[in-house]
């Protein structure tokens, strides 16, 4: 008998919804959200009765229904940072996640989605891979002052499928593996993955690491502060600066790097110097995670919606690092068959599924 699995993936303005038999996609769908249809709700976590009937009338007209998932899995959200895997839902993370305890993101709908709509029914409410996987050396954590430390926020999720992929291709295990994966979104994140842990990565989400279409990415540091300091500034435009506000757009003027590519074929001469500018801070720092690695690295992997430029991003790149490692390129970031195998590898048994502790 073949499992069933529901994917629940939720977005800021969008949920995103996958039903896979075994690794074959049945129907998807994504349930958009309008900013009205959301200013009702005060917290991230009240959103969930008003999606959860979304996905229930989603069922209904796909012809399903509830009791006949093997497994249903949410995306993860802020959790307590964890190591990398597939996670079973408990009240535990439940709680974490309705509380905002670490911070409050569309994501944290993924668990709390899955549990209401399995209710008492004996089956597996799982999450997976979420950002905030923490796998990293000591070393890795320090950040040169006693009060701060580095924190890992990345696409772990998509990162961690294309590295067992690529393992795939090379025979072996991810466990087994020594790769450096690049996801290249509105936000990158590079990632030094050792015999199946990622120990070492760039806080994305902060714009920490290269400059991306949105953040701005590690600053020189004492004209940050002037710049902090200088007066006309807020804290909340600071932080926009950084995250949102930061790289490309603050550069050119928008987040939509296939604009940019239009703009260099134009002739736009400014822009192709910025757009470079981006690609050589990508490659830098995959040669800082090749440093990690102590040169010992079987593929470099770019991916993430950036990927898919094979004009002058992959290349301009590819020229710098090339001498690392075999470079493998798999566009997007497709995190709905992403959790549907990870259930999956659980409902086989090729996986344990592991228990959240809160307490850490």
């Amino acid at each position: 008998m073949s499992h069933l699995i529901l994917v629940i993936n939720p977005g800021s303005t969008s949920t995103k919804l996958a039903i896979f038999e075994e690794d074959r996609l049945i129907v998807e769908k994504t349930l958009r959200h309008e900013s009205k249809e959301l200013e009702p709700f005060a917290r991230m976590a009240d959103q969930y009765a008003f999606r959860n009937q979304m996905i229930l009338d989603f069922l209904k007209e796909a012809g399903y229904r509830v009791p006949q998932f093997s497994a249903v899995i949410g995306r993860g959200g802020l959790v307590r940072p964890i190591a990398g895997g597939t996670y079973r839902v408990n009240e535990g993370m439940l709680e974490d996640l309705r509380t905002g305890r670490y911070g409050e993101h569309a994501s944290n709908l993924g668990a709390i989605l899955a549990a209401e709509l399995v209710g008492d029914l004996p089956i597996p409410t799982l999450i997976a891979d979420p950002v905030v996987v923490d796998e990293r050396i000591p070393v890795a954590c320090y950040s040169g002052y006693p009060s701060i430390q580095r924190k890992a926020i990345f696409h772990a999720l998509n990162q961690k499928a294309v590295a067992r992929a690529v393992a795939k291709t090379l025979g072996k295990t991810y466990d087994r593996c020594n790769l450096i994966v690049a996801h290249m979104g509105g936000g990158i994140s590079i990632g030094a993955h050792q015999n199946g842990k990622v120990i070492d990565v760039n806080n994305a989400l902060d714009g920490d690491g290269p400059f991306s279409p949105e953040r701005s990415g590690t600053l020189p540091l004492t004209q940050l502060i002037d710049l902090c300091f200088r007066g006309d500034i807020s804290l909340t435009e600071m932080r926009k600066k950084v995250k949102g506000k930061g790289g490309l757009v603050a550069y050119l003027g928008t987040t939509d790097a296939r604009a940019v590519q239009q703009r260099i074929r134009d002739g736009d001469a400014y822009a192709k110097e910025v757009y470079h500018a981006m690609a050589y801070q990508i490659g830098k720092w995959i040669g800082k995670m090749a440093a990690v690695l102590k040169g010992k690295v079987d593929q470099t992997v770019l991916t993430g919606g950036l990927a898919y430029d094979q004009a002058f991003l992959v290349p301009w790149i590819s020229e710098m690092v090339e001498y690392i490692a075999p470079i493998t390129v798999i566009p997007g970031g497709d995190e709905e068959r992403a959790l549907a195998e990870s259930a999956l590898r659980v409902l086989l048994r090729q996986e344990e599924a592991k228990v959240y502790d809160p307490k850490g």
